[in-house]
């Protein structure tokens, strides 16, 4: 066993030091990886309230003697590497040796440690950074580290802390990451007295995702094992076709250590350019293993980020490998197959095909591949659920007899004169529709109209907190994972306001009881996980309600159109008289051109005349 030795200054200014604990979880990960470093095949871990008041992580790793315990707790000590050469050969998650002392100086530490052969173990108490004692103690081999009261001596960090939800959130997915990392080290995770997941020693990493993240995304993975001279890539990865909104569930390890490699993530991301839908990431849980040597793992202060010496070689690596399993996939099962959570959901020629309530969740990938016009779509372009609540919609053909029901404000200027001289000319591509003007031609995108015409309807809905909701005969399970559970469980006054009943049904399971009238049953599950990864990634903002509802209108829009299938002259000039009613009718709520329109001028120019 490596002893603790104090490294020299040329050593230690050589590291990316500045070791800094934001949060509890940044205290969680350097024990963990202490922890795991120490050889332990064991490691439990509980919090309270959020890591604030309590957390304790207890191994049966090797411990340390008393001589090695005090000098843990001092700068650039650690048992890892001696000398900056060592860097280039590292084998283990922590070499800084800052974790520890930077912990004990914003917390009340106490250790608790011994190593085998010791008929006694130590005992450590610090306080702020000051040492209260050192003394003898019973216990097994290994060590035991609580850390209570973070922050309670720099208030001013203190106030930066996020809810006890969201703060138990950050600590669950840092735990969930090294249990992956390790599947045969056994992990208990306590939160406030009860166990969140107790995963034993597990023998596959498929195992241990099944164990964690729920067997249905672990049904949807598929393994992936490619190796050239110096590189490997194992793991699973999603099949083709599944995809999720944000890159969360896109986690990538590197010589077994989680981090956030851009050149992997491009990679992978790359890899499912014709596998799923533009604006969707893979699913992927991968191990990249190459020489220590030609990766810096010490760019980073808290070793997030890693850097590779050739970077195109390794994304070229990665992509290899990642399209030729595709392919193998594409091969035998379709390019884009539907596989369970998180498939993509193709429109189907027969409306048998369609999606019905059940008790198991109808999901559906990409809001791109679902504006496709499903054949139960009525004739005016509106869900069936939509039409069994006539009251709460506006149908877009015929245009509303009563002027009070448009979207138009009273004090909107009426739609342009110029407007009832278009003449209908036909439609191209499905999709865009012709028309002759006193001007020349303009060409009308159908889908971007609808969902301008949408937009401004659910806007104001939401502003009136007038929104017509349906209960479903059969609520819709969703299973989450700790963090979207945890920003799910904070918004839910704010999605209850807008049209969804969700109730919680145990440890991060939920049930949709009841949807907004325009929303299909079968559409519930992606689009709050897409909610989801929307207020994770910030796009939704949390304190701005108006704008808070303005991005869910938008989102709604995309998930609300259908087109319909009558594409005829008289549901064309409603859906034009609709468009000129909204507030700006020149876009989409996306940014979109709803129409162009190309002059005499310029026709004359295309035919050189």
């Amino acid at each position: 066993m490596a002893k603790v030795r104090i490294l020299s200054d040329r050593v230690a200014n050589q590291i990316a030091a500045g070791e800094v604990i934001e949060r509890p979880a940044a205290v969680v990960k350097e024990l963990v990886e202490n922890a795991l470093d120490a050889g332990a095949t064991r490691v439990e871990v509980e919090f309270r309230h959020g890591g604030r008041s309590l957390m304790r992580i207890e191994d049966n790793g090797h411990g340390m003697s008393r001589d090695d315990a005090l000098l843990s707790l001092e700068r650039h000590a650690t048992s890892k590497i001696a000398e900056a050469s060592d860097l280039d050969r590292l084998a283990s998650y922590g070499f800084r040796g800052e974790a520890l002392p930077s912990i004990a100086s914003v917390s009340r530490f106490e250790m608790q440690t011994r190593e085998q052969g010791s008929d006694a173990g130590t005992e450590i108490l610090v306080n702020g950074g000051k040492f209260v004692h050192v003394r003898d103690c019973g216990r097994p081999v290994g060590t035991r580290i609580e850390v209570t009261h973070l922050f309670n001596s720099v208030p001013a960090r203190r106030k930066f802390l996020k809810t006890d939800q969201t703060e138990a959130a950050h600590i669950t997915h840092c735990v969930r990451l090294y249990a992956l990392a390790c599947p045969r080290t056994a992990f208990t995770l306590i939160e406030d007295g009860r166990v969140v997941f107790r995963s034993p020693e597990c023998s596959t990493l498929g195992e241990r995702i099944a164990e964690i993240f729920g067997r249905q995304i672990a049904e949807s993975l598929v393994p992936i094992e490619v190796a050239e001279p110096g590189l490997r890539l194992s793991g699973l990865i999603g099949r083709p076709g599944t995809g999720r909104a944000t890159r969360h569930e896109m986690i990538v390890f590197v010589n077994a250590r989680p981090v956030d490699s851009r050149t992997l993530n491009y990679a992978l991301i790359e890899s499912y350019h014709e596998s799923l839908p533009k604006g969707r990431y893979p699913l992927a849980f991968v191990f990249f293993e190459c020489d220590p040597a030609a990766v810096d793992v010490n760019v980073h202060p808290a070793k997030r980020e890693v850097r590779f010496r050739s970077e195109p070689q390794v994304r070229g690596f990665v992509i290899r490998a990642v399209l030729q399993r595709l392919r193998e996939l594409g091969g035998a099962e379709g390019p884009i197959a539907d596989r369970g959570l998180g498939n993509a959901d193709l429109p189907s020629a027969s409306p048998a095909s369609q999606p019905v309530i059940t008790p198991q969740p109808i999901r559906r990938t990409d809001l791109a591949v679902m504006h496709a016009p499903p054949p139960a779509a009525s004739a005016s372009g509106f869900p069936q659920s939509a039409l069994r609540n006539p009251q709460s919609i506006t149908p877009v053909a015929p245009p509303p007899p009563n002027p009070q029901s448009a979207i138009r404000d009273p004090q909107s200027p009426p739609p342009p004169p110029a407007v009832v001289a278009w003449r209908f000319v036909g439609l191209a591509h499905g999709n865009y529709a012709l028309f002759e003007t006193a001007a020349g031609l303009v060409l009308l995108d159908r889908r971007a109209a609808h969902e301008r015409v949408w937009f401004e309807r659910l806007r104001e809905q939401f502003r009136a907190g007038e929104v017509p909701s349906q209960r479903l005969l059969l609520p819709v399970p969703i299973e989450l994972d700790a963090i979207a559970s945890a920003l799910l469980l904070d918004r839910l006054k704010f999605l209850h306001a807008h049209g969804f009943e969700i109730a919680e049904f145990g440890r991060n399971f939920f049930r949709l009881e009841a949807l907004p009238t325009w929303m299909e049953p079968g559409d519930a599950e992606p689009f709050l996980r897409d909610l989801l990864g929307a207020f994770r990634e910030g796009t939704i903002p949390d304190r701005d309600t108006d704008l808070a509802r303005e991005e869910l209108a938008r989102l709604a829009a995309a998930k609300a159109v259908r087109l319909p299938e009558s594409r005829g002259e008289a549901e064309l000039r409603a859906l034009v008289a609709q468009l000129f009613a909204t507030r700006t009718p020149l876009t989409s709520p996306s940014g979109r051109p709803t129409y162009i329109e190309l002059n005499h001028g310029e026709l004359a120019r295309r035919f050189q005349k």
